[in-house]
């Protein structure tokens, strides 16, 4: 029988802490983004972190899904030993906009332009995330159609001014106060453009 763990919250009533996997099986989160993490704990997963610094360079020739998932592949076997209890999750997140890979901008300038090219705009945020276990793995991808506004300058330069964009795909947190005001409205997973496609992903985890 699964079990479960509870913590009392200040009211008094129960929530459940954790959803504990079949087979006892332990989660390795093989990243160091801090919105990963923050999403997984608020799902109630029980993990560790265990990431390693890789060249995220992928082939010219790949597209969308293609990039996101040669990517998370690539940081799946950076792990040299997988024991039997263990899932090791890697994921990876980019913006696709009229057949273009927006990745992390390079600098100021850079993420000015990747905002431009969003601004009045519908784009693609594909996450892909590869459950690695000893024997096999299981990779899984997923798409948010994101509908910006048309952002002014004033709004681009006031959001790069005052917020961290540096590490976020297409240069844009939609939790951010640019997604706040900018974004008009979105099909598909919100967890998914912050990235991580919870609910799929918690999907995985209980089949493995």
């Amino acid at each position: 029988m699964r079990k479960r763990y509870y913590r009392t919250n200040p009211k008094g009533s129960k929530q459940m802490a954790y959803i504990e996997l079949n087979k006892g099986k332990k989660i390795i989160l093989g990243s160091n983004s801090p919105r990963r993490k923050q999403l997984l704990e608020d799902a109630g997963v029980k993990f560790k972190i265990r990431a390693f610094p890789i060249n995220e360079d992928y082939p010219v020739k790949l597209k969308g899904s293609e990039i996101t998932e040669y990517i998370v592949e690539k940081k799946a076997l950076e792990f040299k030993e997988v024991k039997d209890d263990e899932i090791i999750i890697t994921a990876d997140t980019i913006v696709w906009s009229q057949n273009e890979h927006l990745g992390k901008p390079k600098d100021l300038m850079e993420a000015k332009k990747f905002l431009e090219k969003l601004s009045n705009k519908k784009h693609e945020v594909i996450t892909s995330v590869c459950f690695r276990e000893k024997e096999k793995k299981t990779i899984i991808s997923e798409s948010t159609f994101v509908f910006f506004k048309k952002i002014s300058n004033s709004e681009i330069n006031y959001y790069l001014k005052k917020f961290v964009f540096l590490d976020k795909a297409g240069a844009y947190g939609i939790q951010d106060w640019i997604g706040i005001i900018g974004v008009k409205r979105i099909e598909g997973s919100y967890t998914n453009v912050i990235g991580l496609p919870v609910s799929q992903v918690i999907d995985v985890l209980q089949k493995l």
